[in-house]
C-alpha cells in the first residue's frame, strides 16, 4: 500500500500506533529559511511571536524545518520588509500590515483601522468570515501569502506632555502614531509621524515630538515612555484589535510539501493565540506599576472621540471612492463590524461593563 493511501485510510491514531508518523516527517527535505521582523528584540511580546512561531515549526517538523528570526534592521530595515518578502530577499516577514499603507491603503485593513474591529472580531472575520480570503487575494499582487500571527488587543491612546481635553488641544500636536491612523489624526490637526518603536523614546525625550503611542502598558514600560511624558490617554481608538501578519513569499511557499505548509499554518495560529494571551496577562501588572510611578491615566473625552469617529468615517468613504481594492475589502469588513457589534452589544459589552464595576 502507498504511504499516502495508508495515512488517509488509517487516520492519525493508526499512523501513530504504527509508528509511521516520523517517516512522513523525515521524508521532507531539510529547509533553512529566514524571517525578518518589523520589531526590536527588546519587545518580547510582539517580536517574540516570531520566535514562538519558529520554535513551533522546528518542533512540528522534527527539526527538519528551521527558521532563523531577525529583528528589524538586522537583514532589512522595517520599511523594507514587504519589498524584501516580495522580492525573495527573505522568505518570511512578521509585521503590522498597516505600516505599509503607503503602498496601498488596503494594507491597513489587514491590521487595524480607527474605530475598526476588536481583536476577537478581527480573528472571527479572518478565520470564519471573508477576511483571510480577501486579504490573500489582495496580497497576491505583492507576491506573498499571509497568515494571522498575533494581536495586541485594544491599545492605549499614548503618552502626552500635556493633557488632551478638547479637540483644539490636538491642533499642531506632533504625534507619533502608527501607520494608517495618522490619516485620521492629521484631520484632527495633529502633525502625525510614523517613527519605529526603537526610536520613539529619543524623539519624545528631545522634544522632536509632543506625544507618542506604541501598544500598551507592558511594552510602553519597556520603552520607558512614562519617563518623558506623564499623561497616559485611553483608549487607542485607532487600534481596537490590531492584527499582525506572517508574510510568506509565494514562490518559496509553493515549493513546500503539503505537510510543511500545514506546519506553517498551525505554528502561525499558535503564535497568534499566544501573543494576545501574553498581553492580556502582563498588561494589568505593568499598568499598576506605571501608575505607581506617576503616570496619569486620562480618558479621551467624548467630543474628541466623536470628532475622530466622524473624521475616520469620512476618510473611508473618500478612499473607497478612489481605491477599488480598499472598497472591496472595506465593504465586507464594515458589514461584518456592524453585525458583530450588534451581537457584542448584548453579550460581551454588557457583561464586561458589569464585571468591571463589580467589587470582586
Amino acid at each position: 500500500m502507498e504511504r499516502r493511501s495508508f495515512v488517509q485510510g488509517a487516520g492519525i491514531a493508526g499512523v501513530l500506533a504504527a509508528g509511521t508518523a516520523p517517516a512522513v516527517v523525515h521524508a521532507q527535505a531539510n529547509i533553512r529559511w529566514r524571517l525578518t521582523s518589523g520589531f526590536p528584540k527588546a519587545l518580547d511580546t510582539i517580536y517574540g511571536a516570531a520566535d514562538t512561531f519558529a520554535k513551533k515549526v522546528k518542533e512540528l517538523s522534527g527539526g527538519k524545518f528551521e527558521i532563523s528570526t531577525h529583528a528589524a534592521g538586522e537583514l532589512v530595515p522595517m520599511p523594507g520588509l514587504v519589498d524584501a518578502v516580495q522580492n525573495g530577499t527573505v522568505e518570511m516577514g512578521h509585521t503590522a500590515p498597516y505600516y505599509y499603507f503607503g503602498k496601498n491603503d488596503a494594507f491597513a485593513l489587514g491590521c487595524a483601522i480607527p474605530f475598526g474591529l476588536n481583536s476577537r472580531q478581527m480573528t472571527a472575520w479572518q478565520y470564519d468570515g471573508n477576511g483571510l480570503k480577501l486579504m490573500r487575494e489582495f496580497y497576491s499582487n505583492y507576491g506573498f501569502i499571509s497568515f494571522p500571527m498575533g494581536n495586541t488587543g485594544a491599545q492605549m491612546g499614548g503618552w502626552y506632555r500635556k493633557q488632551i481635553k478638547t479637540v483644539a488641544d490636538l491642533k499642531g500636536l506632533k504625534f507619533r502614531v502608527g501607520g494608517f491612523a495618522g490619516k485620521v489624526t492629521s484631520r484632527l490637526g495633529c502633525v502625525s509621524q510614523n517613527i519605529p518603536g526603537g526610536e520613539i523614546y529619543q524623539a519624545l525625550e528631545k522634544g522632536t515630538i509632543d506625544a507618542a503611542e506604541w501598544v500598551g502598558p507592558y511594552d510602553d514600560q519597556k520603552l520607558g515612555l512614562n519617563k518623558v511624558a506623564p499623561f497616559y490617554h485611553y483608549p487607542g481608538w485607532w487600534e481596537g484589535g490590531p492584527q499582525l501578519d506572517l508574510y510568506v513569499n509565494q514562490k518559496a511557499y509553493d515549493t513546500l510539501s503539503a505537510e510543511y505548509k500545514a506546519i506553517i499554518e498551525c505554528a502561525a495560529a499558535y503564535a497568534h493565540t499566544e501573543m494576545q494571551a501574553k498581553y492580556d496577562a502582563r498588561n494589568p501588572a505593568a499598568l499598576k506599576q506605571l501608575v505607581a510611578n506617576g503616570a496619569k491615566l486620562v480618558a479621551f473625552q467624548k467630543p474628541v472621540m466623536d470628532a475622530a469617529y466622524k473624521a475616520a468615517m469620512d476618510l473611508y468613504s473618500e478612499i473607497s471612492a478612489s481605491n477599488p481594492a480598499f472598497k472591496k475589502i472595506y465593504d465586507d469588513y464594515s458589514n461584518f463590524r456592524r453585525e458583530s457589534n450588534l451581537w457584542f452589544r448584548f453579550t460581551e459589552a454588557r457583561f464586561d461593563t458589569f464585571m468591571q464595576s463589580a467589587k470582586l
